[in-house]
């Protein structure tokens, strides 16, 4: 897509709309067109702008200063900053900015500089997950193509599966655990980061992968024991019901101890049976791991 919203802007930048609209009035260097029914609408260079100003808005500089720098003087300022935050958030800027342009050789250089520097689990945990949640929200909202938003994904996807094949751990252990995506959901990259989690702490995993009804699922369950069962949801599709699933494997799997992570985790409030687990984080998963 060519254009944003004052929306998409707030939802990758975390400056407020409000706030937006005020420097649009005080300063020079955004300035939106608008639809025949007086609606903002926002080039991709104005998107670049919002990000770059954002983050050094956030980090210290004074917007009636940055209103001031030029375009080669707020890159180098960025590059200047020194804090680990500001440096994930810059990372995540550029990120954003190539999955928009579509230039996905500078894409891939990025995201294999970041697993480089930073290892497999802190370069998906600070940087490349952080990055997809805001991709997805311009997917969402039909503001990048679905072939953009798989693109990117299917680069991701394959470090992760990389990083899989090339792992090694120092022991071994008796614990097993079966991976796999309920019906119908079919985002994978949350899934396979556990897998590559689990088998770097030398656990045996059993792969299911996406898509698998509960009778498939039973079907390995019964023959392999596993001694965890793990699933990763995002499930923005229509007709899922997250109580239902619960209700299922609780009913299906009772004799087993279920992980369950993923955006439909977070806002989840209802008591669970007691063999069921939520991890809300890439880094509760993380800990969780580190604790088997």
């Amino acid at each position: 897509m060519e254009s944003f919203t004052i929306k998409d802007l707030e939802n990758l930048s975390g400056i407020k709309a409000h706030t937006i609209r005020i420097w649009e009035q005080r300063y020079q260097f955004i300035k939106p067109c608008r639809t025949c029914t007086n609606i903002r609408t926002y080039s991709i260079d104005e998107l670049k702008k919002i990000l770059n100003i954002a983050l050094l808005n956030k980090y210290g500089y004074k917007i009636s200063h940055i209103d001031k720098m030029n375009e080669e003087s707020i890159k180098e300022t960025i590059l200047s900053l020194t804090q680990s935050e500001a440096l994930h958030e810059r990372v995540i800027n550029e990120l954003i900015e190539n999955t928009v342009d579509l230039d996905l050789d500078v894409l891939e250089t990025i995201v294999n500089k970041c697993i480089s520097k930073r290892g497999v689990e802190a370069a998906f945990i600070q940087i490349i997950f952080p990055f997809l949640e805001r991709v997805a929200l311009l997917w969402r909202a039909n503001n990048i193509n679905p072939a953009q938003q798989q693109l990117v994904t299917n680069i991701i996807r394959r470090k992760l599966i990389a990083g899989i094949e090339n792992v090694t751990s120092l022991k071994k252990t008796d614990t097993s655990v079966l991976l796999f995506l309920p019906a119908n959901e079919h985002r994978e990259l949350g899934l396979l980061f556990a897998n590559y989690l689990l088998k770097r702490k030398g656990i045996t995993t059993i792969y299911l992968g996406a898509n698998i009804s509960f009778d498939d699922m039973e079907y390995v369950v019964n023959c392999k024991k596993p001694t965890y069962l793990y699933s990763h949801l995002t499930c923005f599709y229509t007709g899922f019901c997250f109580d239902k699933f619960i209700k299922n494997i609780s009913h299906r799997f009772s004799d087993k101890t279920f992980i369950i992570s993923g955006t439909i985790t977070q806002s989840y409030k209802k008591k669970l049976p007691p063999h069921i687990s939520l991890k809300k984080s890439f880094t509760e998963v993380a800990a969780f791991v580190a604790e088997l």
